[in-house]
């Protein structure tokens, strides 16, 4: 697939949806045993052109998520690449039992990808937002964890996860106009987090959509002398621990996260941290276990203190402390 500045730049606009269904497209073009299944969401995930064009390798299920990983299951059990979506609370929680036997228990490999995960949707309220997603998958045995950057990363992570020897879920983050994190292209590897500023006083550990508010937070951190480590946890589990312990080496970790703080980024961190003598103090920045109301986008940022000034006045608080 031809990665270039033009085509980063494009994917941005578009946004990480549209940008999954125009990656499926080239790829089935090398991949003549993919099949993509949607649970009524041809044209919210970008799979419009997909679906004309390649006819026989996608199938429409409508609104019936468990009984899509049921036939993701048969197809991958018959050697297919298979790939399902639907928006992300419904790929997920709605299919949690599916997915435990079909894909956890009985190792069968689907990338499974949850659409506009997070807080995204928050017009929508908490029945379209999804803040429990990682929680509930990071405790299903065989399944990895993969929360892209920007655009380019949904690409990135696209292409890794057909490489994977297991099940796979993709958590979609942010919407059209996607921050570009990567201006040009890179290694990716599934469970090597990606070290994208260095300084010795903090860490931020950050992941999805969070990961250019914490670049933008680490920019205004230097203008009040304070160098900050941001650090791009894309694959959640399994989880890079060897960047866990070299954070130790500085004052404080924080980890960024539009998710619960129970049960994410933070607590995967958090978990490996419980094993390391004298770790540092670490703050957990996300939804603090609560459902609160529905608003935009950048409304519920802040409402949970996730925008790039929340993560600067948090860091200059627990640095003082």
């Amino acid at each position: 697939m031809i990665i270039d500045q033009k085509q980063i730049k494009m994917w941005s606009t578009i946004g990480s949806r549209a940008t999954l269904g125009m990656a499926l497209l080239e790829i089935s073009k090398k991949r003549e045993k993919l099949m993509v299944l949607s649970s009524d969401v041809s044209t919210s995930a970008g799979l419009d052109r997909f679906r004309k064009l390649n006819q026989d390798q996608y199938v429409e299920l409508g609104i019936s998520e468990q009984n899509m990983i049921g036939m993701a299951t048969g197809l991958a059990a018959e050697n297919f690449d298979v790939v399902t979506t639907t928006f992300a609370p419904f790929q997920t929680i709605r299919c949690c039992e599916q997915i435990k036997v079909n894909l956890g228990y009985m190792k069968h490999k689907v990338i499974f990808v949850g659409l506009a995960s997070g807080l995204a949707l928050g017009n929508l309220g908490y029945t379209h937002c999804c803040i429990e997603d990682i929680g509930i998958l990071r405790s299903i045995p065989n399944i990895t964890i993969i929360s892209p950057a920007d655009s380019l990363e949904v690409v990135k992570s696209l292409e890794a996860s057909f490489n994977n020897d297991q099940a796979t879920y993709i958590r979609l983050t942010g919407t059209a106009n996607n921050p570009i994190v990567y201006k040009e292209d890179y290694k990716f590897e599934i469970g090597k987090g990606i070290k994208l500023m260095d300084g010795k006083d903090v860490t931020i550990f950050c992941t999805g959509r969070m990961v250019y508010n914490s670049l933008e937070a680490a920019k205004l951190l230097k203008d009040q002398n304070v160098n900050a480590s941001v650090i791009n946890i894309h694959t959640i589990k399994p989880i890079d621990k060897k960047l866990i312990e070299e954070a130790n080496e500085t004052k404080v970790i924080f980890s960024v996260e539009e998710h619960n703080t129970i049960g994410g980024l933070g607590s995967a961190i958090a978990e490996h941290n419980s094993t390391i003598r004298n770790s540092v103090k670490h703050i957990r920045l996300g939804v603090q276990d609560t459902y609160s109301v529905g608003g935009s986008y950048d409304y519920l940022q802040k409402k949970h203190g996730l925008s790039a000034s929340n993560i600067v006045e948090s860091v200059i608080k627990n640095l003082r402390n």
